[in-house]
């Protein structure tokens, strides 16, 4: 199949260009995947109005959409240990453009994260070795966020399921994991020697520092030691102090760290956005929804067969509210977002001033390399999986391909 624009996202900047993927599927479920280089990119090409299957003028084709930090959505939340709503949520939430995400999981005892890693490890080992032409986006890993944080800077993370870190117990979690856990979240404050940070970053776990009352040498110290990323910068950590950066001062100071970013204009202003985007220019920023299950049940999408059901974050009541975010019933305390991973790219270009390029580098090849899947993720390129979505005028979705299949 050979699909086309005038504005391709090709290296920095959009130019003419065709892009030719393996073969001519163009819709889900149309084949079954036939060989080792199945939804790649066969080339890309100069622009040919005469050979082509499908012309999308002046609409933007950019890499699909990495979310590595996620909830969930319609009515799922990780945590729920649920195949069917695992399996609708990936299959779903293309419509905002994304082609790969991390379920993520939030604190709770170990039974119920046990739980939510097997039923992950088991639908995405389904998929791999199944026709996998419907599947959706693609899981790239497991983000275990918590239970290894600081109860401080907790937010709607369960107090009592709080844990100082342990190998032999994250060794138990990784084994019902089947190896998924990719990505973690964790304080450094209470890691001895940081021999947990090292032990993840030598067994090919990229580690975040997040929900952490750190001081700046605590994060430094853990950057030393093997973390390579800043979980959603601003939130959860020692706010900034001329006096006392903390751990939000290294994240804007430190060029080797990642951070992520929630971009809906809520969990951070405006302006501490484009501050963000400004100090790390357009390498090391990562754009996340940190999404949870209500996301979308109010537009009546979920997969559950009733209405009015109620929606949870590890097992803790959330409600959303008017102003975009959801909250823990109990006391308030924001939950997460319901953001859309286009509607942020629209509000770094349009609303945060963010320039371009570190925008979309934000959603595609930044988190792709973050967690080592730029060898095949995050562009467009000959060889990297067919994964584009396609975006109009006001960054609404037109169409998505996932692994060179339109869905």
């Amino acid at each position: 199949m050979i699909i086309q624009s005038r504005k391709v996202w090709l290296g920095s900047s959009f130019v003419p260009a065709q892009i030719e993927t393996d073969d001519d599927r163009t819709a889900c479920g149309a084949a079954v995947y036939d060989d080792g280089n199945r939804g790649k990119i066969r080339r890309v090409m100069k622009l040919n109005t005469e050979k082509c299957d499908i012309d999308y003028g002046d609409n933007l084709i950019l890499p699909g959409f990495i979310d590595i930090h996620t909830h969930g959505a319609f009515g799922f939340d990780t945590n729920d240990a649920d195949a069917e709503g695992l399996r609708y949520w990936i299959k779903n939430i293309t419509a905002e453009g994304v082609t790969s995400i991390m379920p993520t999981t939030a604190t709770q005892e170990k039974t119920a994260l046990k739980a939510a890693l097997k039923n992950i490890a088991e639908v995405a080992e389904d998929i791999e070795n199944s026709d996998a032409s419907d599947a959706g986006a693609e899981i790239l890993g497991i983000h275990f966020e918590g239970p290894y944080i600081d109860k401080k800077y907790r937010g709607a993370q369960a107090e009592s399921a709080i844990l100082p870190p342990s190998i032999e117990e994250f060794k138990e979690y990784q084994d019902a994991a089947r190896g998924l856990i990719k990505y973690i979240t964790l304080s450094p404050t209470y890691d001895r020697d940081y021999e947990f940070i090292r032990f993840c970053a030598q067994n090919g776990v990229t580690v975040s520092l997040g929900h952490s009352d750190a001081s700046y040498d605590d994060a430094i110290m853990a950057m030393a030691n093997g973390a390579r990323s800043i979980t959603h910068v601003y939130n959860g950590m020692l706010p900034f102090h001329h006096r006392r950066a903390g751990m939000t001062g290294v994240s804007l100071i430190e060029n080797e760290l990642y951070g992520e970013i929630i971009c809906d204009g809520l969990h951070s202003s405006v302006e501490a956005v484009r501050l963000f985007f400004n100090a790390k220019g357009a390498d090391k920023t990562i754009m996340i929804t940190d999404s949870l299950s209500a996301k979308y049940v109010n537009e009546g999408k979920h997969y559950k067969k009733s209405d009015g059901y109620t929606m949870y974050l590890a097992g803790q009541e959330i409600k959303p509210d008017s102003s975009g975010l959801a909250r823990l019933c109990g006391d308030g305390t924001i939950a997460g977002s319901m953001l859309k991973m286009n509607e942020g790219l629209r509000f770094l270009i349009e609303e945060a001033g963010v320039g371009r390029e570190a925008a979309i580098n934000s959603c595609t090849i930044n988190p792709a390399r973050c967690i080592g899947a730029d060898r095949r993720k995050g562009k467009i390129c000959a060889g990297y999986d067919a994964d584009m979505a396609v975006l109009g005028k006001s960054y609404e979705v037109l169409d998505v391909y996932c692994r060179g299949l339109k869905c």
